[in-house]
């Protein structure tokens, strides 16, 4: 039935960081009454600019979107954003938190930024955009910031707009569904333990989607903020490489965004934001063989999802002092492939192929070495736990911080800070593949042992861990 809906649709209508040992900054809201806005702005990149690989040759029914909310109570707002790009990097990440913070009034520790990573979509890296003006380049390609900028100027008069409507919250949800047939793990492993072949989000050999389904998280949450019993907002989060197909020249929410757009249709009294889960290493390439006539159908498995768990939402009533916001901040290891003096060796002749990579591995190397860290959040809701972290996080983190609190209710929204690029796990970097590549990760293999205890403190996870944490 969802399928078939998606083809009437309207579309139309549519701070001080502290050491991964601390113990964190935690915000707590005092009793009175927990208030909420919602903000949606369109990010669509406009014709002749750039995406993360091809110019926009043209803008079709469905935009991008940039998403979210911002809680208040007695204390500091809590602002929680999703954007339809690839990526927000470095500076540039710094900057969409800055903005966000002085439009909601709060500090940047509390405002945390995310990308779906849909392909036909922009990347934004204002670090790596100045490398390359330092080295005189004259095409930027996909780091031209001229519409992100602009893009960041009307966010924050969107959600200056928008608290001034801020509503009241009464109740919250959690529910789950699995999603079915969507995810699989792209690492296909040999019999020698190391990574023969990646199944990609389109894959069209026949043998390697035959291949097992491997470690994925199937399972979608729903958190939802209601005023009494009319449903606010509704957040989900699904780990999963969101492209079905891309290269097209044309700026496309991809299947998430679709299935984001056929709930708003379903269910239009609430707003309806996604986030992507720690979907680095999984992708949709078991039940996609290239056909264009799948973005539709994976859409329509993953809206059901989101229908099924949004219908099983266990509700319970809510006031300010019942909301936590903590973080721990973290300096990730860089990469030992990334050296400076052959960095900026390569950047003095910006050709295309430089210039896609080049100017983003030096600038998350040089964050590094500044010494900057880099902010993982944790909502607390009663019972629920919502993690957010950075990079292209594999899902193992995912699974591993729901078997850490199996008393509670725990989400997670990865793609937060892109700089890191993919997030693998210790074990990941000896057995190849591309996720670990030098290509496409710039942290060290001891990543997963920082990333893990600041999870662990975040979750509040020791003896008193069984028992409920408020």
């Amino acid at each position: 039935m969802l399928f078939l809906l998606l083809f009437c649709l309207d579309v139309s209508n549519s701070s001080a960081q502290q050491d991964a040992s601390s113990a964190g900054s935690t915000g707590k809201l005092s009793t009175s009454e927990l208030r909420l806005a919602t903000f949606d702005l369109d990010v669509t990149p406009p014709v002749g600019s750039m995406m993360a690989y091809d110019p926009v040759r043209r803008n079709d029914e469905l935009g991008l979107r940039c998403k979210g909310i911002v809680i208040f109570g007695s204390g500091q707002p809590i602002v929680l954003c999703a954007v339809d790009w690839i990526g927000i990097s470095n500076g540039a990440h710094d900057e969409f938190r800055k903005v966000l913070a002085g439009a909601a009034k709060t500090d940047v520790a509390n405002v945390a930024v995310h990308t779906l990573h849909q392909h036909d979509a922009p990347r934004c890296d204002f670090t790596a955009e100045q490398l390359l003006h330092h080295v005189g380049a004259t095409d930027l390609g996909p780091f031209e910031s001229s519409h992100q900028r602009q893009t960041l100027v009307r966010l924050g008069e969107v959600v200056r707009d928008r608290i001034q409507n801020a509503r009241r919250v009464t109740h919250v949800g959690f529910g789950t569904a699995i999603v079915d047939k969507v995810a699989s793990n792209r690492r296909l492993m040999g019999p020698d333990g190391k990574v023969y072949a990646t199944r990609y989000t389109t894959c069209r050999d026949p043998k390697m989607r035959a291949e097992p389904i491997g470690t994925i998280d199937p399972e979608l949450s729903c958190l939802v903020f209601y005023e009494g019993d009319l449903p606010i907002v509704s957040l989900t989060y699904y780990a999963c490489h969101p492209q079905s197909y891309y290269r097209t020249g044309v700026p496309s929410p991809d299947f998430p965004g679709i299935a984001r757009i056929i709930r708003s249709q379903d269910t239009p009294e609430a707003m309806h934001v996604h986030f992507n889960g720690a979907g680095g290493n999984i992708g949709a390439g078991k039940y996609n063989d290239g056909d264009k006539a799948n973005r539709l159908v994976l859409a329509a498995r993953v809206a059901e999802a989101m229908a099924s768990a949004f219908e099983s939402v266990r509700r319970f009533p809510v006031e300010a002092n019942d909301v936590r916001w903590a973080t721990q901040s973290v300096a990730l290891p860089a990469a030992p492939h990334l050296n400076e003096t052959e960095l900026r060796a390569a950047l003095q002749s910006p050709s295309p192929e430089v210039v896609q990579n080049v100017p983003a591995d030096l600038a998350w190397l040089l964050r590094c070495k500044s010494g900057h860290r880099v902010d993982l959040g944790c909502l607390s809701i009663g019972d629920i736990r919502v993690l957010h972290m950075p990079g292209e996080l594999f899902v193992e983190y995912q699974l591993a911080a729901k078997a850490m609190r199996k008393d509670l209710s725990v989400a997670m929204a990865a793609y937060g800070d892109y700089g890191p690029g993919y997030i693998g796990t210790e074990i990941a970097y000896g057995q190849g593949g591309y996720e670990t590549s030098t290509r496409a990760s710039r942290v060290a293999p001891s990543v997963e042992k920082q990333l893990i205890a600041a999870m662990e403190k975040l979750l509040d996870v020791g003896p008193s861990s069984t028992k409920e944490s408020r």
